[in-house]
């Protein structure tokens, strides 16, 4: 073996070595970050700021509406909702749940190719926090991992009670509107705690997509999302 071709293996070795503990202190960087936000309120997340930059695009002036509630300030009828909605098995699953994921691919698969816009989420409330929280909603592997990755460091850090009240104040519940509270105040001109239970499954029923709904509140399909919602509520187990 020539000197060449050993000192181009070196510089191989070395670049991966340099790859790989930049990858590590990446994710420690979002431990300490996920640490903080188990105590601590988020200002603005990704998902906040590339919406704002995309209403800026044709209003310069646009703002968000959010705003952050303590956890016993939101009502338990969104609570269980929201569970009912996107995450039934949150108490007992360690935040992903790999049948629900392919169930839901399927699912938007024949959807899609019947011309519906019904849509299913196969992300647990864990996942969805992750990605809300430190990512975006594009779509590609990478993100995914990442948000996998996330999930765990969430669950492994977090109380289930810490998460859900994370993911119901910074979830996006229209164009402009992100959190609980907003959403109360955007579409029943009231506070988050004092939704009812209709209320409640109808905003839970928009989470799939939340811009679409915001601008379609008569949708056949939200309506009738919202009774199966409503029809789950008393089942549903809090943290």
């Amino acid at each position: 073996m020539s000197l060449r071709t050993v000192n181009k293996l070196k510089l191989s070795v070395i670049a991966i070595a340099v790859l790989i503990a930049g990858v590590l202190l990446y994710q420690c960087l979002l431990f300490m970050m996920v640490l903080w936000y188990r105590v601590n309120a988020p200002r603005m997340t990704p998902v906040m700021e590339a919406q704002l930059q995309t209403l800026r695009v044709q209003a310069p002036d646009a703002e968000i509406n959010y705003q952050w509630v303590a956890y016993d300030k939101i009502s338990n009828n969104l609570k269980r909702a929201v569970i009912a909605s996107e995450d039934a098995n949150f108490l007992s699953h360690d935040g992903i749940e790999w049948a629900a994921i392919r169930q839901a691919w399927e699912y938007n698969r024949q959807q899609a190719a019947q011309g519906s816009d019904r849509r299913r989420g196969g992300s647990t409330i864990s996942q969805q926090l992750a990605k809300n929280l430190f990512l975006s909603n594009s779509r590609s592997y990478f993100r995914k991992g990442q948000e996998l990755i996330l999930t765990y460091m969430i669950e492994a850090a977090m109380s289930k009670e810490r998460i859900l009240e994370l993911y119901l104040n910074i979830a996006q519940w229209g164009t402009h509107t992100f959190g609980a509270q907003a959403a109360a105040e955007h579409y029943y001109r009231g506070t988050a705690a004092q939704l009812t239970a209709p209320q409640a499954a109808r905003l839970a029923a928009m989470l799939p997509n939340p811009s679409y709904y915001d601008k379609r509140r008569d949708s056949p399909y939200l309506q009738s999302r919202t009774r199966t919602i409503s029809a789950r509520l008393r089942q549903v187990p809090l943290p």
